[in-house]
């Protein structure tokens, strides 16, 4: 047998095999970018719609480096600020990125992640979570969800999956990181026009964040007069505001942290001056609305839709008006009012004032005939 030969067609062989593995890998890259750029958008689209899915939506939504002010922070936080009001009376675009009972440990992914599009001049940590235990909060990780599967797929979704989600979670991580998994049964929603906006899970939202309440949940002021002193919050809150400003720092970004006024208690109260001495030794100020029922003028047995845990609409205009002077006094912040790139907000701001009009009138009428929201343990 000729040498030269065998060798010839051993080198023919390899050749073709290695053309062969270019082809399947090439094959295989085409086959997983295809069924990638399927699962996202079928994935956005069948997470389970609602206020907070519109508001991420909407966040995303939101031209690159526009917002001036972006708020983060559990329910308190959408429906006490009214971004539109906001806007129309000052030319400051604020946004908020909110969820329901939102952990403190959730809100240093959420400030990298509003990073990733937005360079605001000033970030806003509504507090009111960090008196609670961090074991209840874990109790029901759909609150944990509530962050998590509404941040589009990202290395950092990646990164706050193994910060939030223990390993040993029943329905364990991978439903987490594919969360088709969790909403593979939402098939219903490709029928909706709304989600098919949302397969990019970028929506914008007609009044940037906020929600309206018209309900009434009457409760007396909380009586917290002259209470002084402080008591420690739980430890792991403790270490996740450390470790948030020390974030903050890093990144040098300037930020308020803030508590809405509700119903709370003199212990309640204590916890906040401890966060207020942890945050003015970073040096960042601590502003706690309880302290300013008066100059607010919130009337606890009117303003709030579930028995002082939430304003309804006439207490969250007295809310953001309170918040829009502290702003305005405290802050340099822009008046985008005229800029053409704004016009979205403009139309926020109209859609606000007749809401706003309606919802008025809808407290007012439920007060006079004592109609008030069910209490709920």
């Amino acid at each position: 047998m000729n040498v030269n030969n065998f060798d010839e067609r051993s080198a023919q062989a390899e050749k073709q095999h290695r053309g062969g593995r270019r082809i399947w890998l090439l094959q295989t890259v085409c086959f997983l970018a295809v069924f990638m750029a399927i699962l996202l958008p079928v994935s956005y689209m069948v997470r389970t719609n609602g206020d907070v899915k519109d508001r991420f939506a909407g966040f995303y939504a939101e031209k690159k480096d526009s917002l001036d002010v972006v708020m983060i922070g559990s329910s308190p936080v959408f429906p006490y600020y009214a971004a539109p009001k906001l806007w129309g009376e000052t030319g400051i675009a604020m946004y908020p990125l909110s969820t329901n009972v939102q952990r403190p440990a959730a809100m240093k992914y959420l400030l990298e992640e509003a990073e990733k599009t937005q360079s605001p001049q000033l970030y806003i940590f509504e507090m009111r979570m960090f008196t609670m235990e961090e074991a209840g909060l874990m109790e029901n990780m759909a609150y944990t969800r509530g962050v998590i599967d509404n941040m589009r797929y990202s290395p950092l979704r990646v990164r706050a999956i193994q910060g939030l989600v223990p390993e040993d979670d029943e329905e364990g991580r991978l439903s987490y990181y594919l969360d088709i998994m969790k909403y593979h049964t939402n098939w219903k929603m490709l029928a909706l026009p709304s989600e098919w906006k949302n397969m990019f899970y970028h929506n914008s939202h007609p009044l940037k964040g906020y929600t309206f309440r018209d309900e009434v949940g009457p409760q007396p002021m909380p009586d917290i007069a002259g209470v002084e002193g402080t008591k420690p919050i739980p430890k792991e809150q403790e270490a996740y505001l450390k470790e948030l400003l020390t974030l903050l720092q890093k990144e040098d970004k300037d930020a308020l942290f803030l508590v809405s006024p509700y119903g709370e208690s003199p212990e309640e109260e204590q916890m906040f001056h401890y966060m207020e001495e942890i945050t003015a030794s970073y040096g960042y100020p601590f502003l706690n609305m309880n302290d300013h029922y008066e100059e607010i003028g919130i009337v606890f047995e009117e303003d709030f839709a579930d028995y002082g845990s939430h304003t309804n609409a006439v207490g969250a205009e007295k809310c953001t008006e309170f918040l829009k002077g502290y702003l305005q006094a405290h802050y340099s912040l822009p008046d985008h009012r005229g800029d053409a790139a704004y016009a979205s907000w403009d139309e926020s701001y109209q859609l606000w004032r007749g809401q706003q009009e309606e919802a008025v009138e809808m407290v007012r009428e439920r007060i006079a005939r004592g109609e008030y929201a069910e209490y709920e343990e």
